[in-house]
C-alpha cells in the first residue's frame, strides 16, 4: 500500500452556512463556506419553497399554448 496519499483529515474543521449557522465536524479541508444546511433545507425545517416559482416545463406548455 502506498504511503502519504490520503488528504489530511481535520477532525474539527469549521462549516459555515449562508443562513449563519456554524459547525465543528470532520473533514478534509480546515474550513468551507456551504450553501445550505439542515438547519435551512426545506425538507428539515418543514418549509416549502414559495409555489409560485413556474418552472421550465409549465413556461413552455404557456407559450405552447399560446401559440395555437
Amino acid at each position: 500500500m502506498k504511503k502519504d496519499i490520503h488528504p489530511k483529515y481535520f477532525e474539527s474543521a469549521k462549516i459555515r452556512c449562508a443562513c449563519g449557522a456554524t459547525f465543528d465536524m470532520g473533514a478534509t479541508q480546515e474550513s468551507m463556506d456551504i450553501e445550505i444546511c439542515s438547519q435551512c433545507h426545506p425538507f428539515y425545517t418543514g418549509k416549502e419553497r414559495s409555489s409560485e416559482q413556474v418552472g421550465r416545463i409549465q413556461k413552455f406548455r404557456q407559450r405552447a399554448a399560446k401559440k395555437k
